[in-house]
């Protein structure tokens, strides 16, 4: 399939459908092949080439103007690849300045190339521009973790980022890479840690997008976390969908899916060990000696240390024990980028009236659920996990990390967790209908779902599932949907609710083993 000029790729924000660029089955097939090409329906922000659902090939991340130029020597001319925006959907396309002789085509090769060629009306010609992966080094995640595709040597290959070297170095001498880079020494968190500038780079996937930070506000919200590994950081020209003015990008995990590029790219800022084993020596020296003359003020500092930071060390000591889930959902999600945040147990026991029985919006197989109201007066639903029960910490574990890359207007949103010795409370969005099953058993609610209200929740749904199994990143199988576990806001729209029992499924997988009876 073929774009053609004045034809746009479309990505819906609030539901993430999107539309995409088809390759032909083969030359002579033009029934729909393998691979396509559109904006990534998790994050509008970069495009991909696409072999079925598996990743072939990830575009820059988009971190300027809402107008980009490429100029073309053998037109004489500049390509505009344009990003718009209108309500809430995104429109992507391609052109040339108005007037002009040329058009521009893109098509989607049944190889997995994507061409670019520029047809001059006036001459007759048509001019091949650019093919996307035009490299082995270029496809998604060629050169492994903490590796890059190096675009700037006469060679094309992959290295591995400053500071870090190849897992197997056998492998990455017969140009095997896929199995990455590990760092040279490990990092200690605030014992001298810095950031390597590495410039003219494509930056990595699996990101994590800070809204509307300076600069400085950004290098704090990755330095103030050991796990961030990397931050990016851009001005936008405009205000860009929902008003952002900047772009702050951070990295937990690994950096997966990272090039150089040959003058364009941005700024990477890696972490690694600042200093070696001389210097740290030195500087240990150099603090040890004043630190020593001041030992009345140490003991004070450790002291308001450990009533201010203790607690936050056990909790991150918990969460990482409770991350070390073996099943398949835990092994493909593990390193996931979490956006939620960690609700102190005092701020739920006071939103909740210290868990009053007059709070209390249900109870399940995992625990009690009740409503709150945050200081600032958001309204909340605080799920909290019976203490010592197995399945409530797979139940924990499975939806933190899951929904984590689920983001669609009918699926329920989390908005933090907690963790306090025994106790494991998930923070839900507060939705005042409270669950299908209550309205539909109810002898005097259910008065209030007359037909044209029962059929748009059945179509919600359906589109809530749509986008588990088909639109999403990654497909998942709820495993548990039943009246209960749909939830309804004010106006009656359902959120389906409960992923404790999910699963997710690869791309091609058309079957799965469990341990343990599920659902209902």
């Amino acid at each position: 399939m073929a774009k053609l000029p004045g034809m746009n790729l479309r990505i819906t924000h609030r539901t993430h459908a999107l539309q995409r660029l088809i390759s032909w089955r083969n030359p002579q097939d033009p029934s729909p092949g393998n691979f396509s090409y559109g904006a990534d329906p998790d994050e509008f922000r970069q495009r991909f080439i696409w072999n079925g659902s598996t990743p072939y090939r990830r575009s820059s991340v988009w971190n300027n103007n809402l107008v980009v130029g490429q100029y073309v020597e053998s037109i004489e001319s500049t390509i505009y690849y344009t990003l718009q925006t209108i309500d809430d959907e995104v429109y992507i396309s391609y052109g040339l300045p108005v007037p002009s002789v040329s058009l521009v085509l893109m098509k989607m090769d049944y190889s997995g190339k994507l061409n670019t060629r520029v047809w001059n009306s006036n001459m007759s010609i048509l001019t091949d521009l650019t093919s996307q992966p035009n490299q082995e080094c270029n496809k998604f995640g060629y050169c492994g973790p903490f590796g890059y595709c190096d675009n700037t040597q006469p060679i094309v290959t992959c290295k591995c980022i400053d500071g870090f070297e190849p897992n197997n170095k056998q492998d990455w001498t017969a140009c095997r890479f896929s199995q990455g880079c590990h760092r040279m020494e490990a990092l200690r968190c605030g014992q001298g840690d810095g950031f390597l500038n590495t410039s003219n780079m494509k930056v990595p996937d699996q990101f994590v997008f800070v809204k509307n930070r300076s600069l400085d506000e950004c290098i704090a919200e990755c330095t103030s976390n050991c796990s961030c590994t990397a931050y990016a950081y851009a001005n936008m020209s405009t205000k860009f969908m929902n008003g952002d003015e900047t772009r702050c990008l951070l990295w937990i995990g690994d950096l997966i899916d990272t090039e150089k590029l040959i003058g364009q790219g941005e700024n990477l800022y890696i972490r690694i060990n600042g200093l070696s084993g001389k210097e740290r020596k030195s500087a240990i020296l150099k603090i040890a000696l004043p630190v020593l003359s001041c030992l009345l003020v140490i003991i004070c500092v450790c002291f308001v240390w450990i009533c201010n930071f203790g607690g936050k060390q056990r909790n991150k000591k918990i969460w990482k024990k409770l991350m070390s889930g073996t099943s398949s959902t835990f092994a493909e999600l593990r390193n996931v980028n979490l956006k939620y945040a960690f609700i102190s147990f005092k701020e739920i026991v006071l939103a909740t009236n210290k868990f009053s029985n007059s709070n209390m919006l249900g109870h399940g197989g995992f625990g009690n659920v009740y409503k709150g109201t945050l200081e600032n007066g958001t309204e909340i639903a605080v799920k909290r996990l019976s203490k010592g029960s197995g399945h409530g910490t797979l139940e924990f574990r499975n939806e933190v990390i899951l929904i984590a890359k689920l983001q669609h207007k009918n699926l329920v949103r989390l908005l933090g967790f907690c963790i306090h010795g025994d106790e494991k409370l998930l923070i839900y969005e507060h939705l005042p209908k409270k669950s299908l099953d209550a309205m539909l058993f109810n002898a005097t609610r259910k008065s209030m779902l007359d037909w044209p209200i029962r059929f748009e929740i059945i179509k919600w749904v359906a589109r809530g599932l749509l986008y588990l199994l088909q639109d999403s990143r990654l497909k998942i199988i709820h495993r548990d949907l039943k009246a209960s576990n749909i939830l309804l806001d004010a106006e009656m729209s359902p959120k389906i609710s409960d992923f404790g029992m999910a699963r997710i499924f690869g791309g091609n997988q058309q079957q799965e083993n469990t341990n343990r009876v599920v659902g209902t």
